[in-house]
Formats: structure tokens, sequence, C-alpha cells
């Protein structure tokens, strides 16, 4: 039976993973001449500039948040684009906004170029990322290593993380961290994800993210809640992660359902959920089971902590049988084996129980891979007696730099491979190179210049 995350074990909070980010100060101004009246809360365009008619002081708008006006005066600018036309507005230089050709039949020109082939859905967050010390570990009641759900006495953490400390932000929450990494493999404009954000500076600076690392996102914007946060404090070796939720923990099947996400759920050629989206809507998730099945389209599933097996089984179970892939490391694969009473720990049998689920598309044989750091990936196809290994690259200890979220960024070259129709172990090659790549950085990150996959010697 389902219980609310906030019953669950810290655990939660184990997978969640991090990325440079560097925030951009350059904001380009508008040039159009059309005008008209509009509020605040009408106006779209991301990263863009508002003049007052005549012209005054700039008014800077990020993600559709005009923070700075009254947002019960009416103003004369821009024409305001479709709500479904928020980015990459070029402006006429003789009297109207012109959409890019994609904006105007953007289904038409996806499926011409294949674009947004990869569809992923989980609980975004911003991290929040900060070099500090018992002074401010103190100061917040947080342990040096360990995984938290803030509480009324962290919420200014993160604050004072970005005011008083050399704070880096980071586009988090493990399946957008898949995501990232699957679109860091992948050619331009192949990836975009879906979640939860509020209407804030949070939700503005984590756009910023994304948009630098090529990501598209759809996000569910909720006017009551702040975006989630996840304040993280390094010491020596130590992290200590404190997560507000936040409007993560509201996305709905709504948002999914309506007309201009569909079109991208529609047009898309695979699907990867993580697990975490089963503590906020499990009926989602179902939809893009469903969607998968009956299209014949992969659906990629990442069990992603242990409690998900443990306490979410109920929604987790009545998923299994749309899943052709299934993602998942030793401890997970462990939960998964205690939860369903498979008396055993062995990681090849638990592999091979999960291949052989009973399945709904029965065109693809379902895949169950488990990751186990440093030893070999163990892959199990339905129907099949034979469990493969995979051995994991050796890197240098000094090489090492974070390993929190390899098993993210392992989801994310495998998601690569599967799209690019390259063999299963293929695939799993590219898994595992694009997590040597992520614990080489500091945070679960990529490095730039971006590195091409070399393929299997």
């Amino acid at each position: 039976m389902c219980c609310d995350i906030k019953t669950v074990t810290q655990t939660l909070l184990q997978n969640v993973v991090q990325r440079q980010h560097q925030p951009s100060n350059s904001c380009q101004p508008t040039s159009g001449r059309t005008l008209n009246m509009f509020k605040p809360s009408q106006f779209l365009l991301l990263g863009q500039q508002l003049h007052h008619s005549p012209p005054a002081k700039p008014i800077r708008v990020l993600a559709g948040v005009a923070t700075a006006l009254n947002p019960t005066k009416t103003y004369t600018s821009l024409v305001p684009p479709p709500r479904h036309f928020k980015n990459n507005i070029a402006v006429h230089h003789r009297r109207n906004i012109h959409l890019t050709r994609s904006q105007q039949n953007p289904l038409n020109t996806m499926a011409a170029n294949k674009e947004y082939r990869l569809l992923c859905l989980e609980n975004p967050l911003l991290d929040i990322q900060a070099f500090g010390d018992e002074a401010l570990l103190n100061k917040y009641g947080l342990k040096a290593n360990d995984a938290i759900l803030a509480e009324e006495k962290h919420l200014p953490l993160y604050e004072d993380l970005l005011n008083n400390y050399d704070a880096k932000l980071i586009a988090g929450g493990a399946a957008q961290n898949t995501a990232r990494g699957a679109q860091y493999m992948l050619p331009s404009n192949s990836v975009v994800y879906l979640g939860g954000v509020g209407d804030d500076k949070y939700a503005a600076i984590l756009r910023d993210a994304v948009k630098k690392a090529g990501l598209r996102v759809e996000y569910r914007v909720d006017p009551k809640e702040p975006t989630g946060r996840c304040g993280v404090v390094i010491t020596g070796h130590n992290r200590s992660m404190c997560t507000e939720l936040g409007a993560a923990n509201h996305y709905d099947l709504e948002h999914l359902k309506s007309p201009e996400v569909w079109k991208l759920v529609e047009n898309a050629e695979a699907y990867y959920v993580g697990g975490y989206h089963f503590t906020v809507s499990p009926p989602a998730i179902m939809e893009l089971c469903k969607q998968a099945a009956e299209h014949n389209k992969p659906f990629i599933l990442s069990l992603s902590a242990p409690f998900i097996p443990q306490f979410f089984k109920e929604p987790l179970d009545a998923s299994a049988p749309y899943w052709d892939y299934v993602i998942g490391n030793e401890t997970e694969a462990e939960a998964y084996a205690d939860s369903h009473d498979l008396g055993t720990k062995d990681v090849k049998e638990i592999a091979k129980a999960l291949a052989n689920l009973p399945k709904v598309n029965e065109k693809r044989k379902r895949v169950a891979i488990i990751t186990q750091g440093t030893e070999p990936t163990i892959v199990a196809v339905q129907g099949e007696d034979k469990v493969s290994e995979y051995p994991v690259q050796e890197i240098a200890k000094e090489e090492i730099n974070d390993t929190n979220g390899a098993g993210d960024a392992f989801a994310g070259g495998f998601c690569a491979g599967i799209l690019e129709g390259k063999s299963l172990e293929e695939s799993v090659k590219m898994g595992q190179w694009l997590a040597k790549l992520s614990i080489k950085e500091l945070g679960p990150s990529y490095p730039f210049p971006k590195q091409t996959y070399p393929g299997s010697n």
C-alpha cells in the first residue's frame, strides 16, 4: 500500500544528483514594433526584456514571471506569443513577431527532423551546492554525511548558500540528470523532460541551467508551491543534502494530457521514467506505459531507490507489465527481491525474475539491467536462460571526483543507445562510458567541451 513520501525513510535522496551550473547574465532586448496591451501574467517570453511605452527602465522577465511588474497594472509592449511558443522567438524586422517554422507546426517538423525522440518524466530539483563547515551544519542541525527532507527550520538554508557561499547551481533530480546525459550523447533537440516547478526565481535558474545543457523542458508551473530545491553542504568528502520537494510533488495527469505536452508524448519514440515519480503521480506514469505498449515504443523505468519497491510496491507493480527495460543497482534489486518475496539476494536471479514478469507488449522482450558500481553490469533478457555480464572499465582513484549520480549517467547513456538503435551490448557500454565521464566531475555532470563516444573497441 502506498504511503505519503514524508513517511518514507531518508534514503529518498541518496540518488539525487548534481551538476555544475554557471548562471547566464545575458539578456537580449527585443526589437519588434508591434505593440499590445498586456498584464505581466500574460507575458511568456523567456530571457527577454520589456520596455514601457514610452520607453522606461528595462524590466527583466525570466521563465514567464514578471516579478518586477505590478500584477494588476496593464502595460504596453510586444505582443505576447501563444502559450505553447515560449522559447526561441525570432522578431520580424518589419512589423510583427515572427515564429520560426518549427514553432508554426512543431509536431510536423519534429517528425521530419526526428526531434524530441526521448521523453523523460520525474521530479525536477534545483541543487544548490557549496563548500561549508561545521558551523554551517550546526546552524541548521545537519549531519556531515546525510540526506533528509527539509523541515521548517531548514528553509533559510537555500538563501544562505546563495547569498553567503560560492554556491553552484545544478539542474538536479535523478531523471533530469539522465535526460541531460542522454542529450549529451544524442543530436541536438533529442530529449524533452517533464516535471513540476514553482513560479519563482528558482524555476528561472533551473530553466537556464537545462537550457545550457541543450535539454528541452516542459514544466508544470505551480503558482502556490516553490520549486523543489536541494541544499548540498560539502565538508571534506562528506555531503549533507537537504531537500524540499515543493512543486515537484504536485505534478499531475492534467499537465501530461494538455494538448502541447501530449503532442510531445505522441511524437516521442521512447519513454524514460524515474522511480521517484511513483511518489507523485502514478496515473501519469500509467498513461505513458499504455502509450508505449499501444504504439510499440520502448518504455524504460529506473527503480531509483530501495524505498520505491519497499513502500510504493502497488503502483510499481501496476506499471511492471509495461516495462521494456528496467534499470536498478544491486541495492535496489535486493530491495525489490525482499518486498516481492523472491527468496534470493543473487543479482543474476533477481535480474531473471524482473525480466520474466508478465508483459503486455509481447512484441518486445523485457530486459533487466542491474549495475553494481565497479563490478560487472548484469543483463537478463525475457525468456533467455543466459544472464550476461559486462565488465566496467577501470578508472584510476585519483581521477574519481564524485560517484554520486553515476547510475543516472549510466541510464542516460543506455537510453541514448536504445534510441539510436544500438545493440543491447553497445547500449550498456554507452551507459558505462557516460557514467565513467560523470564520476570524474564534481556532481553528476558531464565534461565540456563535449566528448564523443568512441564506440566499442
